[in-house]
C-alpha cells in the first residue's frame, strides 16, 4: 500500500511552513535520505529528505501554496512493485500506526504513546467515550483553545477535524485567544484609514512571526539603554593596513571590528552575556555574537559562535557566508540559533544612531551608528575625529546599569585600542 508523505517537524519548535520547490518529480525514484523538497519556515529555507524508499506517485501540496501544518500529507509515495493504479481509493489522510515509531519526524510525543497503549494516531477519545478522528495539529490547537472536539464537524476526507474546523469552532465561541488560564491577547486598537486609501498586503510567515516576537519583546521586556561614542580613527587605520597586507583574503569591515571588540568585552564582563527566561536568569558558557541580517524577508541573526576566540579575518569570513545564504534563506537553524548577544549595525545606511529591540532570550543587544567626523576636546583643544555612537538596549531582569556601562566601557577600549584585538 502507498505511503503518505508527511510535512515533517524539521526544527524542535517548527509549526508548519510552506514547500517553496519540489526536488523530485511524480515517476522520480526515492531512496531514504535524498532531499525530495525545500520548505521554508519562519526563519529560513529547509531540507526535507525522504524517510522511506520508493517512488513519488503524487504530489499533493504545490510548491508556492499556502502554508500546511506538521504532519500534513504532502505527496504520496509508491513503494516497490506498486503503480499508479495503486493510488485508487488511497486515503492519505488516513494514519497507519505501523508509520508511527518513536524518533520518526512524523511522530509526535502524543502520536507514539497512542500507539503504545495500542490506539489509533488520528483518533482521540471524547469526554462521552466517542472516537473522535482528528490531525495532530487540531487536537493541539483545540486543547490550547479548550475546544471539545466531540461537537466539531470535520471537514476532512471520512469527517476528520483538520485545523480549520478548530479554527471556524473558536470563531463562533469567540475562542481566538487562549483561554482565561492563559495571558489574554492584546487586541489591536488601530483605526484603519478610509476604505479605498490603502492596500491590504498578505504577511508572509516569516513577517508575522517577526511582528509578533518584536512585539513581546517590546512590550514585556524593561528595556533600558545606554549609549556610547567610539573613535574609529585607529581602527580606519587598522583595517587598511590588515586588507592591504592580505590582499587576497576577504576584506575586514568596521562590523568585524565592532564584532569582536563585543566578545571580547563579553569575555571581561561575563555578567552581560546572559539572558532571562521567566523567573530564571541565563548566564552563557559560550560567547556566540548574533548579527542582524537584512533579507527580502525580514531580519534574521546568523551567529558567530565562540567569537571571542575568533580573529578578525576568521570572523570576516563568517560573516560575509552566513550573511549571503541568509539573504537566499539558506540558513541551517542551528546557524542562526544560539546567540548570547546580538549587533545591529545601520551606519552603513547613514544612521547617526538608534535603539534596537532585545531579541529573547538574551539581555542584550548593541544598535551601532555610522562613523562620521565630529569635532570633539582633546587635550584642551578643539579637533576633528571619526565617531561612532553605539547604543546598548539592556533587560534591566538581568543586566543593570552599573554592568552595562561596564560592559560599554571595554567595547570602548577594544574600539579605540584595535591592537588589543590583533594580539
Amino acid at each position: 500500500m502507498p505511503k503518505a508523505i508527511l510535512l515533517p517537524a524539521l526544527t524542535a519548535d517548527f509549526e508548519g511552513g510552506t514547500i517553496e520547490e519540489w526536488l523530485k518529480e511524480p515517476g522520480d525514484k526515492i531512496e531514504v535520505g535524498d532531499i525530495i523538497a525545500e520548505v521554508s519556515t519562519d526563519k529560513a529555507v529547509i531540507e526535507m529528505q525522504a524517510e522511506h524508499a520508493g517512488t513519488l506517485g503524487k504530489i499533493l501540496v504545490a510548491a508556492g501554496d499556502e502554508e500546511v501544518s506538521v504532519d500534513t500529507p504532502v505527496a504520496i509515495l509508491l513503494l516497490e512493485g506498486e503503480t499508479l493504479a495503486a493510488l485508487e481509493g488511497f486515503d492519505p489522510h488516513q494514519r497507519d500506526e505501523a508509520d508511527i515509531v518513536p524518533g520518526s519526524s512524523a511522530a509526535t510525543a502524543d502520536d507514539i504513546e497512542r500507539v503504545q497503549q495500542g490506539t489509533s494516531a488520528a483518533d482521540i477519545d471524547a469526554d462521552q467515550g466517542d472516537r473522535v478522528f482528528a490531525s495532530p495539529v487540531a487536537i493541539r490547537i483545540a486543547n490550547q483553545l479548550g475546544i471539545d472536539l466531540a461537537a466539531v464537524e470535520g471537514s476532512g476526507p471520512g469527517g476528520r477535524i483538520v485545523l480549520g474546523d478548530v479554527e471556524a469552532s473558536a470563531e463562533k465561541q469567540d475562542l481566538a485567544s487562549p483561554p482565561a488560564s492563559a495571558p489574554a491577547a492584546r487586541q489591536s486598537t488601530v483605526d484603519l484609514p478610509p476604505a479605498g486609501s490603502f492596500e491590504r498586503m498578505p504577511a508572509d510567515k516569516i513577517r508575522t512571526v517577526i511582528a509578533r516576537r518584536l512585539g513581546d519583546a517590546k512590550r514585556d521586556i524593561p528595556h533600558f539603554y545606554l549609549r556610547i561614542d567610539c573613535e574609529l580613527d585607529n581602527v580606519l587605520e587598522a583595517r587598511r593596513q590588515l586588507n592591504e597586507s592580505a590582499k587576497d583574503a576577504p576584506r575586514i569591515s568596521v562590523n568585524d571590528f565592532v564584532i569582536k571588540a563585543c566578545a571580547l568585552a563579553l569575555r571581561d564582563v561575563p555578567g552581560a552575556n546572559s539572558g532571562w527566561a521567566e523567573d530564571t536568569l541565563l548566564r552563557f558558557t559560550s560567547v556566540n555574537v548574533a548579527v542582524a541580517v537584512a533579507t527580502p524577508k525580514g531580519l534574521i541573526t546568523p551567529v558567530v559562535f565562540q567569537a571571542d576566540s575568533k580573529d578578525l579575518a576568521t570572523i570576516s569570513a563568517e560573516i560575509k557566508e552566513l550573511a549571503s545564504r541568509a539573504k537566499e534563506g539558506r540558513l541551517k537553524p542551528e546557524e542562526y540559533k544560539g546567540g548570547s548577544f546580538t549587533v545591529s549595525n545601520l551606519g552603513m545606511y547613514g544612521v547617526r544612531e538608534f535603539s534596537a529591540i532585545i531579541n529573547p532570550p538574551q539581555s542584550c543587544i548593541l544598535a551601532v551608528g555610522a562613523g562620521e567626523k565630529r569635532p570633539i576636546v582633546r587635550d584642551g583643544e578643539i579637533v576633528v575625529a571619526t565617531v561612532m555612537s553605539c547604543t546598548l538596549s539592556v533587560d534591566h531582569r538581568a543586566v543593570d546599569g552599573a554592568l552595562g556601562a561596564e560592559f560599554l566601557q571595554h567595547v570602548k577600549r577594544y574600539i579605540e585600542q584595535p591592537e588589543l584585538m590583533l594580539a
